[in-house]
């Protein structure tokens, strides 16, 4: 495919990926605009806070600004009209990572990934500073240069993983295929780096899964709490329907919560406050549904938890020493222990990157500090899946797993050395 041809896809990918990012704020909040005030209704305010709610939704802060008009309504305190709202809505982020890693995979697929990448990020980056400019609010303010660079960071963070993954894989034919021939020069060593990446990525798969599993149980042993939360809210089917999307929209927000649960950590709903499997402390938490899920008391017995972080760094252990094994490079000790380290490390900073993003301020008051502890929830990550790793990676092989692969190996040899007298 002509260079060219690549550079315009991937800057149509990136239109399209910011502007299917934007309906998904636009749409339902037109809806709600025109069944509120009317067809007739003044429309200048719509744009400004969906624009705004975009950029929140890839990680921008926020600064909620309410005005006297307000206030006064709500008959709010004064201390209550500006607060930080840090703690964004997960979904349109992971919406952007994944269409960006699909956009730089089809470039790396053409051969002309660098190209692809480059037009991928600048077109987002110039729609991002086209939103930046023209969707300032005054009850919703970000800074300008965050509301610009974190979007713009996303999608070429996308872009970068879709395309670095498939050129390392298949080849480029370029600077990663020099950067891999000088990684098979290592001996033992030359799997170490893409193991320790493919380990670290199933452990955090595996961990988003069981986070999605405990999620899935507490709706069921629970489901009639965020059902009254929801009655208590006294909103219409539309006010409902609202309320549903936006808990869908923080679903990845609350599998990183869930996730801190089951490490040991826990997060907090709150200064003081504290929901973890050692115990709960809550004082009073808003009535947001979705917020019904949390139980009310800790077991002793909950500590098990923490065998699920465990168990995700066994699962990636086994899958890099299966590899390791058909490759014929299980039997050096160093290495597998630097893959063990570096799935444990890696897996720690996915870890605190998810808390950072997932984590922040709701709120004013006591609701500035909401959701996992960046650094105990790597800590306990890191050292779980290191755990786990390491049992099913540096564990002395099974005597009939090495008579197997002895078998096959001498298979593989016969089958040469017949394929070599055939054709002599």
């Amino acid at each position: 495919m002509q260079r060219v041809t690549v550079v315009l896809l991937a800057a149509l990918d990136a239109a399209i990926a910011a502007a299917v990012g934007l309906t998904i704020v636009l749409a339902p909040f037109t809806l709600l605009w025109v069944l509120a005030f009317g067809a007739d209704a003044e429309w200048g305010a719509l744009w400004p806070v969906s624009g705004t709610l975009w950029q929140f939704g890839h990680g921008v802060p926020l600064e909620v600004v309410l005005p006297d008009a307000l206030m006064s309504a709500l008959a709010l305190p004064k201390e209550a009209a500006q607060f930080a709202l840090s703690v964004p809505p997960l979904a349109i982020l992971v919406f952007t990572l994944l269409f960006a890693a699909r956009s730089g995979r089809r470039a790396a697929v053409a051969g002309t990934w660098s190209g692809g990448v480059a037009s991928g990020a600048v077109t987002f980056a110039l729609i991002g500073v086209l939103v930046a400019l023209t969707a300032s609010s005054a009850v919703l303010r970000a800074p300008l240069w965050a509301a610009i660079v974190v979007p713009a960071s996303v999608y070429t963070a996308g872009l970068l993983l879709g395309a670095l993954t498939h050129a390392w894989g298949e080849g480029d034919s370029g600077v990663i295929d020099r950067l891999h021939d000088l990684v098979d020069e290592w001996g033992d060593w030359a799997s170490v780096p893409a193991e320790t990446i493919r380990g670290a990525a199933a452990a955090m798969v595996a961990l988003a899964g069981a986070s999605a599993v405990g999620i899935a149980v507490m709706t069921m042993l629970r489901g009639g709490e965020v059902i009254a939360l929801f009655e208590a809210a006294h909103v219409d089917a539309l006010g409902a329907t609202m309320l549903t999307l936006a808990h869908l929209a923080y679903l990845p927000t609350l599998l990183v919560w869930a996730a801190s649960w089951l490490a040991g950590p826990g997060f907090a709903l709150g200064v003081g406050t504290a929901v973890s499997p050692a115990g709960t402390e809550l004082g009073p938490v808003p009535g947001i549904p979705v917020l019904g899920l949390i139980p009310e008391h800790s077991s002793i017995w909950m500590l098990v938890s923490v065998l699920v972080p465990i168990a995700c760094g066994a699962l990636a252990g086994w899958m890099v020493r299966s590899r390791l094994a058909w490759e014929g490079s299980a039997d050096a000790f160093a290495p597998r222990v630097a893959i063990a380290g570096g799935i444990a490390a890696l897996s720690a900073g996915a870890a605190a990157l998810a808390a950072l993003l997932a984590s922040g301020s709701i709120g004013p008051g006591r609701l500035t500090e909401i959701g996992p502890s960046v650094g105990g929830f790597a800590l306990a990550i890191g050292l779980e899946v290191l755990i786990g790793a390491a049992i099913l990676l540096l564990a002395p092989r099974h005597p009939d797993e090495l008579a197997e692969e002895r078998t096959d190996r001498w298979r593989t040899e016969m089958a040469q050395w017949e394929g070599s007298s055939t054709s002599g």
